[in-house]
């Protein structure tokens, strides 16, 4: 990167950060986007998309993402392959470092998102898109009429679960212990939908499948006996964290990592913004990603016009 002062530096290029990238070239601003690995975020791990407005018929996590970042670059905006490793916000000049030098900007959208938490077992990596889900929501409608398990125990893991038995005709969720920790209404109806069978004090040792998942090994804990159950996919729902590792704690935080934000999707530091999975909110979608994305970027495009 060329070592100058920038209007605007967006870190993260999925749908947040592409979008208020897209609004930062449309307004000529001087912005760069960085993005550590390829644009897209976790919307390149979603084989299909079928809830992004105006794709009736659906559209691959790859090619909606390919487009998201054609039309920003169509607009002149500058992707940069950059890992930022850690921020002074202590001035009106944003720093950003890297391993090899640093940037510098007026104002600095934060749109890292976040990583679902993994199981870390065999086959999950191989078989994610191919069967392996986080996202109930996004994934859900492929599986109609299907047998299905779900991981977790928590508020998300359970009413993913429910969600699921929209489409699926069975829904195994799997959890560790022998109780949930979900909310008691989310347990209550979750006992009650006979569509979902619980299985206690488990874990998943192993995803099977080749081109597609087939089954699962699980390990009863207590008891330690292994066993295969034979399903068309698995939602994993053990949390999710956010990719806040270079943030430290120069910006205020929730409980689980995520970045606090107003409704203008500003930081308590002026100039500094978040947008996306990275924030704390209660629903993360590409949808509302890009609005987030969206809102940043007025934030942002209002705060330099005051500062210049």
């Amino acid at each position: 990167m060329e070592d100058r002062l920038y209007d605007l530096i967006i870190i993260g290029g999925g749908p947040a950060g592409l979008t208020a990238g897209l609004y930062a070239a449309r307004s000529r601003l001087d912005a760069v986007l960085l993005e550590r690995f390829a644009p897209g975020g976790q919307v390149l791990t979603t084989d299909w998309v079928e809830n992004w407005p105006g794709t009736p018929d659906g559209v691959s996590g790859f090619e909606l993402i390919d487009r998201m970042r054609t039309q920003a670059e169509k607009f002149g905006l500058r992707i940069e392959n950059k890992e930022v490793v850690s921020l002074n916000l202590s001035s009106a000049v944003k720093e950003l470092h890297f391993t090899d030098g640093i940037a510098r900007c007026k104002a600095l959208i934060i749109a890292s998102g976040a990583t679902p938490r993994k199981l870390g077992v065999e086959g999950e990596e191989l078989l994610t898109g191919k069967g392996v889900s986080y996202c109930g929501t996004c994934d859900g409608p492929f599986y109609r009429e299907a047998v299905i398990a779900a991981v977790g125990g928590g508020d998300t893991a359970v009413e993913e679960s429910l969600f699921l038995t929209r489409f699926a005709k069975k829904v195994y969720v799997i959890h560790r212990r022998d109780q949930l920790r979900a909310t008691k209404i989310a347990q209550e109806r979750a006992f009650a939908n006979n569509k979902i069978e619980f299985i206690w004090n488990t874990v998943v040792q192993r995803v099977r499948g080749d081109q597609k998942v087939e089954a699962i090994d699980l390990l009863n804990v207590k008891s330690g006996d292994v066993s295969t159950l034979t399903v068309e996919g698995i939602f994993v729902f053990v949390g999710i964290r956010p990719n806040t590792e270079f943030v430290g704690n120069v910006l205020e935080k929730d409980q689980y990592g995520f970045i606090k934000v107003n409704l203008e999707m500003e930081t308590l530091i002026p100039g500094v913004y978040a947008a996306g999975d990275v924030i704390s909110k209660n629903l993360r979608q590409i949808s509302t990603a890009a609005g987030d994305g969206a809102t940043a970027f007025g934030s942002a495009e209002r705060y330099l016009a005051k500062i210049d």
